[in-house]
């Protein structure tokens, strides 16, 4: 190694620090990830659904509205558009979803379980996207995976008056963010800083969101303390913190390091449902969750990493 080399590479103390700020930027991520789900469980029981998503994307959009025009680079049509095809799929699609499931009796848990199958969505998606073929050991992991699912779907199944179709609805949320993940990362407008490219999504969000409130009841916000509690939530943890944690760690990282970091969110969730809402566990749902991690870890293990 010749001494430029040497005055290049990284000291050990950058690298340890490096490693620790990643760490910790994945652990806030997890947990603001949970939250949407709590978060939601919680305010469905003030509001109906469509009117929580609509208010939560509206506010979050309009807080950052001001940052978003007078801060950061001129934002360019083509950029604008691009972002309002991610929040109709990342926002509206993928909360949709989940959204729904759970307000059809759909335990939070296994919702979070559900959509956190994202790395095997991105690696199925990865083929039409980006033109990556699914190996042999990604066939393998996602059959692993979805046993994983069905193991603890199952146990679900003779808890409650669920319909059937209720639990196709966070599947299809998250083939909706795993097409906007791939959308996000193969895009020369992925480098918007994080705030104005929220702001978009969020207003995108809103208007879709706004016709299905307006569908559903109305879009008047309920003068409520829960509601508003939960709007909050969801604005500032669930939205600001969880979303713009996940296109930063998506910068620094790959499509399937930082998907494969969220099927940590799962457990949280289970654990904080049974706090919070008295959401039994099982065994079955644990012993599920441990057999989808396993076809998780294959996945992952098996896609090339990303190229800085």
């Amino acid at each position: 190694m010749s001494a430029a080399d040497l005055a290049t590479a990284p000291r050990p103390a950058t690298r340890l620090w490096a490693i620790l700020v990643l760490v910790l930027l994945e652990a806030a991520l997890v947990v603001s990830w949970s939250a949407g789900f709590i978060g939601v469980r919680f305010a469905h029981d003030h509001a109906p659904i469509f009117l929580i998503l609509l208010w939560r994307s509206l506010v979050s959009g309009l807080v950052l509205l001001p940052f978003a025009l007078m801060m950061g680079p001129k934002i360019r049509g083509r950029d604008i558009a691009l972002h309002m095809l991610l929040g109709a799929l990342a926002m509206a699609g993928y909360l949709s979803g989940f959204a729904l499931a759970i307000s059809f009796g759909v335990p939070t848990g296994l919702v979070a379980l559900i959509t956190d199958m994202l790395p095997l969505a991105v690696a199925f998606l990865s083929w039409p996207i980006l033109g990556q073929a699914l190996t042999t050991r990604q066939w393998i992991g996602s059959f692993i995976g979805l046993a994983g699912v069905v193991i603890a779907s199952g146990w679900s199944l003779d808890i409650g008056n669920v319909p059937l179709w209720a639990y196709g609805l966070p599947v299809l949320g998250t083939l909706s963010l795993a097409l906007a993940t791939l959308l996000q990362k193969r895009s020369a407008s992925s480098a918007m800083p994080v705030y104005q490219s929220l702001c978009i999504q969020c207003l995108s969000a809103a208007v879709i969101f706004a016709v299905l409130a307006w569908h559903e009841g109305g879009v008047l916000p309920v003068l409520d303390a829960g509601f508003i509690g939960g709007i909050l939530w969801l604005v500032f943890i669930a939205t600001f913190a969880a979303w713009s944690l996940y296109y930063l760690a998506l910068q620094k990282s790959s499509p399937a390091r930082v998907t494969a970091i969220l099927y940590l969110s799962p457990p949280v969730t289970m654990i904080w449902a049974w706090l919070m809402f008295g959401e039994p566990l099982s065994w079955a749902m644990a012993v599920g969750l441990a057999v989808s991690l396993v076809g998780i870890l294959i996945v992952a293990k098996s896609q090339a990493p990303a190229h800085s």
